[in-house]
């Protein structure tokens, strides 16, 4: 009896680490990424970066600041498959879910992809 309440704790225990481990990992992606989000902005209003189809920041003019939006990108793609694993999808559906609320709640002027491959201003 006693071996088993030992193992049971040491799995509940190892359990509730990785719980934790994923909550400070979700935390800091999104501090990391809204840390970034004015840098980010910034590109899209200038027409460098544009939101493709793929839910993902995609250079439309110079590769300025290429480290903060390759940043981006790999969160980005870090949450799509956390939310795809979660919901039993695919990673590609959850980043086409994602680039249709973009280009619905996008303002004016920023590069949006359209479904098929086109890209428009807003």
């Amino acid at each position: 009896m006693q071996k088993r309440q030992t193992i049971l704790l040491f799995f509940i225990s190892l359990l509730s680490l990785l719980f934790l481990s994923q909550s400070a990992l979700s935390a800091s992606i999104k501090e990391r990424m809204e840390s970034r989000l004015p840098t980010i902005n910034a590109l899209k209003k200038s027409g460098i970066v544009g939101e493709n189809n793929r839910g993902f920041l995609e250079f439309r003019g110079p590769q300025k600041d290429a480290a903060t939006v390759e940043a981006e990108n790999k969160d980005r793609a870090t949450v799509y498959k956390a939310i795809a694993k979660k919901q039993g999808v695919t990673v590609e559906l959850v980043g086409q879910r994602r680039a249709e609320k973009i280009r619905a709640i996008s303002k004016p002027g920023l590069w949006l992809q359209k479904a098929d491959n086109s890209w428009y201003k807003k």
